[in-house]
């Protein structure tokens, strides 16, 4: 069976054919460093990296490209209102940002360009004096460079616009607009007070790029003119995508991008998220809450990435109920197997279910569902004694490869010492039937931040919350 993705762009399943395989080019829109990201942010970036880690599983090697925007309108608002000099006020929320990318376990990207790098800033001068030359750019009275939308018929393909049917605007100056909002939109704008001392030398005097030039330079610098996935949420569709389609292409005369994947939105708890709502949520105010890395990132990839996700505390310990569950399988199996070298081919091994609901559209839930089946049957036939050490150790060889997609390991790799001389202790107390020195021990390891609990292969011992 072969991989099919859903392409925005043709609004249809396809098989997955790339260019050069298995080398997959995958450009990715990265975050506007002007403040900490939220988890609708993250819900594009998690769904980004399964699609990833699952092309990698299957054999593909994935250059991963994820831009850092970090000069735009709000990046100058933000850093002249702090009084801070851009660099240094962008800074911040870049490592903030790839601190977040650790916490969620997100692979990083081969790249992380930054759009005020000067070879991108070359880049895009460079691009837009080539689209002047061919009558698509021009200056206009107000200095500013547009892009000559009359001249790029496809505008609107990907968003599936009809833009005869649509209000004409003139030209649109800010970086991003409504979907009536059609016309001419900005390459190069013209330096004004409100840009402070950001600003470049250029053909046109000084200014800076616009949002949706920097995304092609980047892009095509380090992927080539012609990209085979480009994701993003859906409401980077329009205009960014569709102006980055009629820039690119514009300039290299080639299809810009093969498959264009994009994510639905979160919501949060029912509701839009929205600072106003209440509901606003950065990921470092989940974890302040003593919700882990984990259990986020369970919440966020569980749900289809096509499908709206309804982010709720409840769906959270939902995620932090499954993955104890996980956790509980993969110990019961890890003591079964003991020091066994041999593997078994027991059926419950094989992974070809999971992989297969993957390959279609990156179903999630149909995985995650045979995942836990698989964890039902076979805790099934270790309660009734029908798996050998030989059959965990295959079993526990597949959890493995299927951890390498899902990044759902436990966090407890390591008891500390005094933990597990408490646990010793209990285990001592409970052989000798001392009931009331084994409830005082499990409490003082739940003081500690560990749960115990007592199986038919002993005790399990996980961290709290």
């Amino acid at each position: 069976m072969p991989i099919r993705f859903f392409n925005t762009y043709s609004r249809e399943i396809e098989d997955f054919a790339p260019l050069e395989p298995p080398l997959v080019r995958m450009y990715t829109c990265g975050p506007t460093v002007y403040n900490y990201a939220h988890i609708g942010n993250y819900r594009a970036y998690v769904f980004e990296d399964l699609l990833q880690r699952h092309l990698e599983a299957s054999g593909f090697q994935v250059h991963r490209v994820m831009n850092l925007t970090d000069v735009d309108d709000k990046t100058i608002r933000n850093s002249r209102a702090a009084g801070e000099p851009l660099e240094d006020f962008t800074r911040k929320y870049k490592e903030a940002f790839f601190d977040d990318l650790r916490t969620l376990r997100i692979e990083p990207a081969a790249d992380f360009p930054s759009a005020t790098e000067p070879r991108y800033i070359e880049r895009m001068i460079a691009m837009i004096a080539e689209l002047e030359n061919h009558g698509i750019a021009y200056q206009a009275e107000d200095r500013s460079v547009y892009f000559r939308l009359s001249r790029f018929p496809e505008y609107g393909r990907l968003a599936h616009l009809n833009l005869d049917e649509l209000r004409p605007s003139g030209r649109i100056s800010s970086d991003e607009y409504e979907k009536e909002s059609v016309g001419d939109f900005a390459l190069w704008k013209a330096w004004d007070e409100a840009d402070g001392d950001v600003w470049w030398d250029s053909p046109w005097g000084r200014g800076r790029p616009g949002w949706h030039i920097e995304c092609s330079a980047m892009a095509t610098a380090l992927l080539g003119p012609e990209i085979d996935v480009h994701c993003g949420g859906v409401d980077n569709i329009f205009p960014h995508h569709e102006a980055e389609i009629a820039q690119s292409e514009s300039c290299t005369g080639r299809k810009f991008v093969r498959y264009w994947l994009h994510c639905a939105h979160l919501m949060v708890e029912g509701q839009k998220m929205a600072k106003s709502a209440g509901n606003f949520y950065t990921l470092r105010d989940l974890t302040a809450k003593g919700w882990t890395g984990r259990e986020l990132r369970y919440a966020l990839i569980s749900v289809n990435y096509r499908l709206p996700l309804n982010f709720t505390f409840e769906g959270l310990a939902g995620a932090r109920s499954a993955l104890a569950r996980i956790d509980e399988w993969v110990a019961r199996l890890t003591t079964l197997a003991g020091s066994e070298n041999r593997a078994s081919m027991h059926p419950l091994a094989e992974q070809t279910k999971f992989r297969e609901a993957l390959d279609d559209d990156l179903n999630i839930s149909g995985a995650l569902g045979h995942l836990f089946d698989t964890i039902r049957e076979s805790n099934k036939l270790m309660d009734q004694q029908q798996f050998t050490p030989a059959d965990a150790r295959a079993l526990l060889y597949r959890w493995s490869r299927i951890n390498a997609v899902l990044a759902l390991e436990s966090d407890a790799t390591v008891i500390p010492a005094d933990v597990q001389a408490l646990l010793n202790a209990r285990d001592a107390a409970r052989k000798g039937k001392d009931w009331a020195a084994s409830d005082q021990l499990r409490d003082q390891m739940a003081a500690l931040g560990w749960e115990v609990k007592d199986t038919k292969d002993g005790q399990r011992i996980t961290p709290r919350g």
